[in-house]
């Protein structure tokens, strides 16, 4: 039905056994590519015949159109390096604007009442930055959708106090998942 919709899919393992690659995902995906696996059994898994456990290696690969008949081409390598200058570049281009709803943990909406109806954090006085601290290393929870909720504060005020948590040394910068390492154990100064 999708075929016939025009949708396409690409679908990637690494793993390429035939427990994964069954009989009914082959005849589904009638157009394949195979980078250089370890054996010919992999290689017959993927294709349907031996060649794949011969590839080079760095974008060396076998692309089987829907007839069946493969050719060997070269696609474009990029090293782990490379990819890394790439997206600190991006970094550089701009502040990200995270979708905090994709990253969010199941456990955060259990403690989702905010810190303002809890005693000692909801003095008026407190500074928020102190505020969002000790929500942090209490909840061992370092995200700005998480400051956001807990503080009832807006993003790009939460976003400034966990750039100022890192720069102190609190938290560590964000993974590529936008989470974020708690540097600093409940009860130590920063």
């Amino acid at each position: 039905m999708a075929r016939a919709a025009g949708l396409h899919l690409i679908m990637a393992t690494q793993r390429p056994s035939v427990d994964v690659i069954t009989g009914t995902i082959k005849a589904n995906f009638p157009t394949r590519i195979s980078f250089q696996v370890t054996s010919k059994i992999d290689s017959r898994t993927i294709l349907g015949e031996m060649g794949a456990e011969q590839l080079l290696g760095q974008g060396d690969m076998l692309f089987m159109a829907g007839g069946g008949r493969t050719t060997r081409v070269h696609g474009p390598f990029c090293s782990d390096d490379e990819v890394e200058q790439v997206v600190a570049h991006l970094k550089r281009q701009g502040r990200p604007s995270y979708l905090e709803a994709v990253t969010a943990e199941e456990g955060e909406e259990e403690a989702d009442s905010p810190v303002m109806d809890q005693g000692g954090f909801g003095d008026p006085s407190a500074d928020v930055y102190d505020q969002a601290v000790a929500v942090v290393l209490r909840d061992k929870k370092a995200s700005t959708s998480y400051i956001q909720r807990r503080l009832q504060i807006g993003y790009n005020r939460a976003a400034s106090l966990m750039e100022r948590m890192e720069r102190e040394g609190i938290v560590g910068p964000a993974n590529h998942a936008g989470k974020r390492e708690i540097l600093l154990e409940d009860g130590q100064d920063g």
